[in-house]
Order: C-alpha cells, then sequence, then structure tokens
C-alpha cells in the first residue's frame, strides 16, 4: 500500500511538473530552432504508428492507369514542388524556413501507396502538410499517389512531359491548373489527350521510371 501510494504521488508530481514546463513557454517552438532529439523522436514514432494504424486496411485501386498518373502529375506540379521538389529541383523558396523538411519525393520514400492516400487526404498536424481531402476527391488524390510512385528516378524532361513544365511558383500554371480541372486549357482545348499520350510514354515505354 505504501509503495502504491510513492507510486501515486511521483505520478502526480510528473504530471504537475509537465503542465508547468509546459506553461513556462521556455520550450523553443520557432521553426528555425530543431527539436530536441527526445521530443523529436517521440513525434517521429507518434507520427509513423499513427499512419499506419490508420492505413492499415485502405484497399488501394490499380495505380498503373495512364491517365490517373497524368492527372496526378498536374496536381503535384500545381500544389506540391515548392515543399517536395522536382526532377531536377533541388531547392524552393519556401523549403529552407519549413521544420520539420518536408520530404524530397523524388527520392524512394518508406511509405506504402495507403500511406501515402492517407497523408495527402488528411495532411499531418505541426508540419505545414494540408489535408487535401478537404478540397480534393479521392479520384485525384490516388492520382496523386500513382504519380508518386513513377516520381523517384524521373528525369526532367519525363516529368516536364506530364506536367507541362509549371510549377506551382509559376502563376501563369495556377490559372491553367485551374483550368485543367475543369478539363481544359486557357485555348478551350482539351487537356486530357496531352497527358493521357504523355502519361502512357512513361508509364509503358522503355525509358519509363519504375514505380516503387
Amino acid at each position: 500500500m505504501k509503495m502504491i501510494k510513492i507510486l501515486l504521488t511521483l505520478l502526480v508530481l510528473a504530471v504537475l511538473g509537465s503542465a508547468a514546463f509546459v506553461w513556462s513557454g521556455v520550450y523553443p517552438i520557432g521553426a528555425d530552432v530543431p527539436h530536441w532529439a527526445f521530443v523529436r523522436d517521440v513525434m517521429e514514432t507518434l507520427r509513423q504508428r499513427s499512419i499506419a494504424l490508420r492505413a492499415k486496411d485502405i484497399q488501394v485501386p490499380p495505380l498503373d492507369d495512364p491517365k490517373l498518373i497524368a492527372d496526378g502529375a498536374e496536381h503535384y506540379g500545381a500544389m506540391c514542388t515548392g515543399c517536395h521538389l522536382a526532377p531536377g529541383v533541388t531547392d524552393s523558396e519556401i523549403r529552407p524556413g519549413l521544420y520539420p523538411q518536408p520530404p524530397d519525393l523524388t527520392k524512394p520514400l518508406l511509405a506504402s501507396p495507403a500511406e501515402k492516400y492517407w497523408v495527402i487526404k488528411h495532411g499531418i498536424k505541426m508540419s505545414a502538410m494540408p489535408a487535401w481531402g478537404t478540397t480534393h476527391d479521392d479520384q485525384a488524390i490516388w492520382g496523386m499517389v500513382a504519380f508518386l510512385q513513377k516520381l523517384p528516378g524521373m528525369t526532367p524532361e519525363q516529368y516536364k512531359a506530364l506536367t507541362g513544365g509549371g510549377n506551382e511558383n509559376d502563376e501563369s500554371h495556377h490559372h491553367h491548373h485551374g483550368d485543367a480541372e475543369q478539363g481544359h486549357d486557357p485555348s478551350g482545348q482539351p487537356e486530357q489527350d496531352h497527358h493521357h499520350d504523355a502519361a502512357q510514354g512513361h508509364a509503358h515505354g522503355a525509358d519509363s521510371p519504375t514505380g516503387n
């Protein structure tokens, strides 16, 4: 009984001490100061386990459809390159100031397609990764996953053929991307066929990048 009282006292003291530490504001919260190693390890483990748990029952559709890949490339080029880079692009204006540093998606990522889908759809708290599911349907998100399966090892030329050479820092591409959501470019010509042909060349051609 005495041991239980001691343990409860220690627990209460630990809770009160933690609360006092949080309230003090001494922990550096700025994005230009890295987490303490212990905090970083805890948060990374929490992130990995939380995503794995929620993604384990997601049913992954076929991801080798050229149109799905091309649609994903369109979205990636418009929304993702500033943080996650592109073939031939090694940095951006915003990326150095982000903490934690977003993964470079031109390199292989240790995540399953289901996990990629979950992260794109739901985002990650306190990481600058938005929940794209609030503005994009599942088909669009699976398109981005399909494209990410092809992105590592893709050459700048292959990337430009799929995305039209634009990126999210190009104002004209924002307008073009908005039109593409409705299936046409500013000239009124169908956008679908161009990306479908480009995706077929990369998804089925001899020089196509290998998916993860």
